[in-house]
């Protein structure tokens, strides 16, 4: 797209069609979150559309460890512009237990409510998981070299982020890659090189976690693309 706003509108249209027809086949649509700037924005749009708000369930593929409150919660982001503007049922949303002093409990509790809401499946089938990608590749907390890059059987754990000198909560890959639909948006001419590197440069997912996520679907801006 040639401009982010292109994009923030193609992603909530396809989103909106995507959840009609899950509702219509199967009664229900269930999506896991991404947090950030560029996600923000389709919340926004999604909570002009009309929808079946009693079918949807919202789930979060990662979040900070910090208050539900906090600025920084991707909770809180979703709440103000999505939740807080429509008429939805508070059974429907399912937000992380954050908690600061032990994040491991906090992920075997939110793991513990996944393996409940998706008690026939091996891993999560998700309708869609949304995802973003940092300049870094990390995709939702995923970051290089760190110790959840490497989760094969969990479903959702705590992952400590050395740069960032603090806990994060994520999903594993293979909880992200049970989604029946994986869509990445990527915008900013910081991700040029990511982008590139993940797409079509050197294997490895340690140093490029979201190389391991099998995607069909990316919504890209140009500045994130270059030349």
């Amino acid at each position: 797209f040639d401009e982010l706003p292109q994009l923030h509108e193609a992603v909530t249209d396809a989103f909106c069609q995507l959840a009609k027809s899950s509702i219509e086949s199967n009664g229900i649509f269930r999506v896991a979150l991404s947090g950030g700037s560029t996600p923000r924005r389709i919340y926004e749009l999604i909570s002009r559309r009309e929808l079946d708000w009693s079918r949807i369930h919202w789930f979060w593929g990662d979040e900070r460890n910090v208050p539900l409150t906090h600025p920084e919660s991707n909770a809180r982001m979703v709440r103000e512009a999505l939740f807080d503007r429509i008429a939805i049922p508070s059974a429907n949303v399912h937000e992380v237990p954050v908690n600061i002093e032990r994040p491991a409990e906090a992920a075997v509790e939110y793991e513990q409510i996944l393996r409940e809401h998706f008690s026939d499946h091996t891993f999560p089938i998700w309708d869609l998981a949304l995802q973003g990608m940092g300049d870094d590749a990390h995709t939702a907390s995923l970051f290089p070299e760190t110790k959840a890059v490497l989760e094969n059987e969990r479903w959702f754990v705590e992952n400590w982020v050395e740069k960032l000198d603090s806990y994060r909560y994520t999903l594993s890959a293979p909880a992200i890659n049970s989604a029946h639909q994986i869509w990445f948006l990527v915008s900013g001419e910081g991700k040029q090189k990511a982008l590139k590197t993940v797409l079509s440069g050197p294997e490895n997912h340690s140093l490029y976690p979201a190389q391991m996520i099998q995607a069909p679907r990316w919504y890209v801006t140009q500045d994130a693309v270059g030349k």
